[in-house]
């Protein structure tokens, strides 16, 4: 007989705690693949919210009056290479961005003059920025605000930085590009993988 399986018979305390190991283990697997599921859901609620509020009138004229608060509807992001298509919040706190992804409130608003910079989330929360590794020189990237839509076209390859390097996001106002930024690798907070792209057309409305 297998000497583990004598010392099991022997040992109630030892089948307990083996019981209770095996318990604790199925949890901790349940939690790593119910916490993603969780976290779409809630993304996708509160993506119907932002949907609405982002066509109303009252967030039309926050836009203009620069009086959006963190979480509110900013722009809706489309980049139809990685069929990315979500409303992008102001603000990169962990609370914006439960909405999937979130504008750095220090760089200008999209279609501005500027560097603009957006956030986005890999594995969760709808994780819009899941594929962004698969952008090529040349994909398109359309931003659409409450008062205007505008055009951006990737410039150069994906590429990775330390999760601290913020120069990625510094504002150039000679120049019109967009930074989207997420973790990498997949799963990880490790470093930040970051795309670069150049302004190519845009249109404002005026009413």
């Amino acid at each position: 007989m297998d000497p583990l399986i004598r010392f099991l018979r022997r040992h109630r305390w030892a089948r307990r705690s083996l019981s209770g190991v095996s318990v604790a283990l199925l949890a901790v697997a349940v939690m790593l693949l119910g916490y993603p599921l969780y976290t779409n859901i809630y993304q996708d609620r509160v993506q119907s919210r932002l949907n609405r509020q982002l066509a109303s009138p009252e967030l039309r004229q926050a836009y203009r009056n620069g009086t959006l608060q963190e979480g509110d509807s900013l722009t809706r992001i489309r980049i139809p290479a990685i069929h990315v298509d979500v409303v992008v919040v102001e603000g990169t706190s962990a609370s914006a961005l439960r909405a999937g992804a979130g504008h750095y409130p220090t760089t200008p608003l999209p279609c501005e003059d500027g560097n603009v910079g957006i956030a986005g989330h890999r594995t969760t929360y709808g994780k819009p920025f899941a594929n962004l590794d698969r952008l090529k020189d040349g994909d398109v990237i359309v931003l659409e605000t409450p008062v205007g839509s505008c055009t951006y076209e990737v410039s150069k390859e994906p590429f990775v930085v330390n999760p601290n390097d913020l120069s990625v996001v510094a504002n150039d106002p000679t120049k019109r590009t967009l930074t989207l930024t997420t973790c990498h690798p997949k799963g990880s907070a490790a470093h930040r993988l970051v795309v670069q792209a150049k302004y190519t057309k845009g249109r404002s409305v005026n009413a």
